[in-house]
């Protein structure tokens, strides 16, 4: 219960603070903000996790179509490679993951003079494509079923995103109370077409409800934004971790592109 209480008390402070701030697209978490009707997103955001058990990495092709100025649909679907140190049987190779089909709707939306409020419900259904790895995001050949509220306030000087949601499990014991907290600054200027650097501090609490386990995970990031397109990168680091000794990570880095049509 302290873990619950702690995301709570996290969720409700910085959602209040959210009318204060503001946010940018971020890199490892998500944003309530919509391109428009009729537009199409196609991106990527490879992984490269080194943990205690080995190295593991994911590249995702995501496509996501907006049918309308409120909602969007998507799918992932990601080429994953992996390493395992001291699992022979497993050993290394590729293989497709587990792949993702996205679904959002924004439900609330307050404009003022560069600035905004929304807010979007998101789910996630993730179905069992990949390997029975136990790969934790990658590959875990288990269904899962993701719901979550994202809240974000953006104008032209920074930026914050919140994401709280339950990813379910059915058949794993491996049920998620995920909180992300993202903040965005930009380095330039405003202008048309867009040519914008942003700086990116990110965290993400993940309380494995079953398994009474605990991650607190930081990233920071770097992103370039000119016209239609976006590199990015970051690196995420462990700040508190407890759980069991094979599944501690080291290190995550992040590398994405996207692109708007």
């Amino acid at each position: 219960m302290k873990h619950l209480s702690w995301c709570l008390c996290i969720f409700c402070t910085t959602f209040l603070s959210s009318l204060c701030f503001a946010q940018g697209p971020p890199i490892t978490g998500d944003k309530p903000i919509m391109l428009g009707a009729k537009r199409l997103l196609v991106k990527t955001l490879s992984e490269i996790r080194n943990t205690e058990e080995g190295t593991f990495a994911k590249t995702p092709l995501m496509v996501h179509y907006l049918p309308t100025a409120s909602s969007l649909l998507g799918i992932h679907i990601p080429l994953t490679f992996y390493d395992f140190k001291y699992n022979q049987y497993l050993g290394s190779g590729t293989s497709i993951g587990d792949i993702e089909i996205l679904g959002k709707y924004q439900f609330y939306r307050k404009d003022k003079m560069a600035k905004t409020f929304r807010m979007v419900a998101k789910t996630l259904q993730i179905l069992p494509t990949g390997k029975e790895l136990g790969i934790e995001g990658m590959n875990t050949q288990l269904y899962q079923s993701y719901v979550a509220l994202v809240a974000g306030y953006e104008s032209i000087k920074y930026g914050i995103s919140n994401e709280l949601g339950y990813n379910l499990v059915p058949n794993g014991e491996i049920d998620e109370l995920r909180y992300k907290l993202g903040f965005g600054l930009p380095l330039l200027k405003p202008t048309y077409p867009v040519n914008q650097i942003n700086l990116y501090f990110e965290y993400q609490s993940s309380w494995f409800v079953e398994a009474d386990e605990y991650m607190l995970l930081y990233a920071q990031g770097i992103q370039y934004a000119k016209n239609q397109l976006t590199v990015e990168v970051s690196i995420q680091l462990p700040m508190i971790q407890t759980v069991s000794s094979e599944k501690e990570r080291n290190y995550s880095l992040f590398l994405g592109t996207r692109y708007v049509f």
